[in-house]
């Protein structure tokens, strides 16, 4: 109990000690450049089972630029995760597969490297940061053990020169006597230091890619934001890119610079954060940022999406939204599969007559059939 509490009050003294010059809007400068370091062309990732093939993930594109933050959103089975997993080529394979598309970081595709290569790339120049990090770390080694493995496979560092490249790492995410806490095991930690030794194994061998897979589900909302003004502050120093999958808009207001819709293995909508939150377009979206409570207004009953999300291995045979529209359009209309369509600079929509009230407005951009 002794124990707990005094971890709880460095925690505490680390959070309030974490200096970084946050701007009005957010948890951090945005540090973006123009570098494109990760490409998503076209992914598919299918998993087999007794019911028929689940399209997981079915035609994702995307890219992310250095120093960039871009936010995933959606509902649970909305595809989120598994795209994650594709990019770290993590999809537990059987029954997983990566059927079709290119993943190309720093000019190579992934897709095609052996496990071996691969080994190389994942942890070292792209990594993950998971959303549960009692399972994420294992309870039998210390933490020094398990920061230390990605240095040592990544840098090569042994022995005195390995010990202080752990130490700087958990100082970087501002664990309080990291000499000390790097010889705890996980279970002596709280929730947010287990966070953040996640956090450290992601950024110990100075990555270009991060993958934040929902980081603060289980930190409370004062760690929380410490903790994402910390991979923003991150962020500035190192370049690194973000993909941060989350389902919470409130995160996604502050610590993304572009965001992305995902609905049945799909993006249905991709814009810059403003102009999603002020000026969407899919029907989705709109739903989704209708059903967050505002704090400034007086809410009743807040809105919902009536029906449910597709079964992924029935999907129906054009625009997936189609079903739970409240939308007026004909059954042939909705039977088209949507292309992702560039209304604006930079923002694009999966556009059909069943899923974007404005669609006439835009149907020109439609690529010929």
């Amino acid at each position: 109990m002794a124990e707990s509490t005094e971890t709880a009050v460095e925690e505490k003294k680390a959070a309030l000690s974490d200096t970084v010059a946050v701007d009005t809007d957010g948890f951090g400068v945005s540090a973006i450049s123009d570098e494109v370091v990760l490409e998503v062309k076209n992914l598919q990732t299918h998993f087999t089972t007794r019911w028929g093939t689940v399209k997981a993930v079915d035609g994702v594109s995307y890219n992310v630029r250095r120093g960039e933050t871009l936010g995933i959103v959606g509902e649970s089975g909305s595809g989120k995760s598994v795209t994650a997993l594709s990019l770290m080529r993590l999809v537990p394979s059987p029954p997983g597969h990566i059927v079709g598309g290119e993943v190309i970081l720093n000019g190579r595709n992934l897709l095609d490297l052996s496990e071996g290569e691969m080994t190389a790339v994942r942890g070292g120049e792209i990594s993950i940061i998971l959303q549960d990090p009692m399972q994420a770390l294992n309870p039998v080694f210390n933490i020094q053990n398990q920061v230390g493995e990605a240095i040592k496979i990544h840098q090569g560092l042994k022995g005195q020169a390995l010990w202080e490249k752990v130490v700087d790492s958990l100082r970087k995410v501002r664990i309080p006597a990291p000499e000390i806490r790097a010889k705890d095991y996980p279970h002596q930690l709280s929730g947010g230091m287990r966070q953040r030794v996640v956090g450290a194994i992601g950024i110990s061998s100075a990555p270009s890619v991060i993958i934040a897979d929902e980081p603060t589900t289980s930190l409370d909302v004062t760690i929380q934001a410490a903790y994402l003004r910390l991979l923003r502050q991150i962020q500035q120093e190192e370049g690194v890119a973000i993909v941060f999958i989350t389902h919470d808009f409130g995160i996604v207001a502050k610590m993304c610079d572009r965001v992305a819709v995902m609905y049945a293995g799909r993006i249905v909508e991709l814009a810059d954060v403003r102009t999603i939150f002020n000026e969407p377009m899919h029907e989705y979206t709109k739903a989704l940022i209708g059903s967050v409570p505002k704090l400034e207004e007086k809410t009743g009953r807040l809105p919902q999406i009536e029906g449910q999300p597709p079964l992924l291995y029935n999907l129906p045979p054009g625009d997936s939204f189609a079903p739970r529209s409240q939308l007026e359009f004909t059954p042939e209309e909705a039977e088209r599969r949507p292309p992702l369509v560039e209304i604006k600079t930079d923002h694009w929509v999966q556009l059909s007559r069943s899923s974007v009230a404005e669609y006439d407005k835009y149907a020109h951009l439609m690529p010929a059939e």
